[in-house]
C-alpha cells in the first residue's frame, strides 16, 4: 500500500524581525552621543543689558607690529608702560581694540594678551580679522 504524503504550505512567521529595529536604534544612539558634547559646549559672553547709555566712550587701540613692538592709540610704547595704560582703561570702564600684525609671532601675541587679561580688561575686541568672517 502506498502512502500519500501531503505537503503543506509553510505558514508565515508571525514574529517581528527586530534586527533592523536594533540597527536603527544603535545608529540613533551613536548620533546622540556624538552631538550632545557639541550642543553643551558654552562660551561665556557678557552682553549689555538694557538701553545703551548716552555716554560714548572712544575705545583705545593696542597694536602689535610685525617686529613685536607695541603701539597705544598710534603712539609707540614699551612693555613697562602697558599695565598702567590698561589700568586707566579698566578704571574708565573703557573698551580696548586689539590688533596684531599677521607677521607678528604668536608668543608675543599671547604674552601681550596675558597682560591685558591680568589687568582686568573685560571689554576687548579683536581688529583685523574681518577677512575671516563668515558670510
Amino acid at each position: 500500500m502506498r502512502r500519500s504524503i501531503a505537503y503543506r504550505e509553510p505558514e508565515p512567521i508571525s514574529a517581528l524581525n527586530t534586527t533592523p529595529l536594533i540597527d536603527v536604534l544603535l545608529v540613533l544612539l551613536i548620533m546622540l552621543i556624538v552631538t550632545i558634547p557639541a550642543a553643551t559646549h558654552k562660551l561665556p559672553v557678557d552682553l549689555p543689558n538694557g538701553p545703551p547709555s548716552g555716554e560714548v566712550v572712544m575705545p583705545h587701540r593696542l597694536d602689535i607690529s610685525a617686529s613685536g613692538g607695541l603701539a597705544w592709540d598710534g603712539r609707540t610704547i614699551s612693555d613697562a608702560e602697558l599695565p598702567a595704560l590698561l589700568a586707566s582703561t579698566v578704571a574708565a570702564n573703557g573698551e580696548l581694540h586689539f590688533k596684531a600684525d599677521e607677521a607678528a609671532r604668536y608668543e608675543r601675541f599671547a604674552k601681550v594678551l596675558t597682560t591685558v587679561k591680568r589687568a582686568g580688561v573685560t571689554r576687548l575686541g579683536f581688529v583685523g580679522n574681518e577677512r575671516m568672517a563668515f558670510d
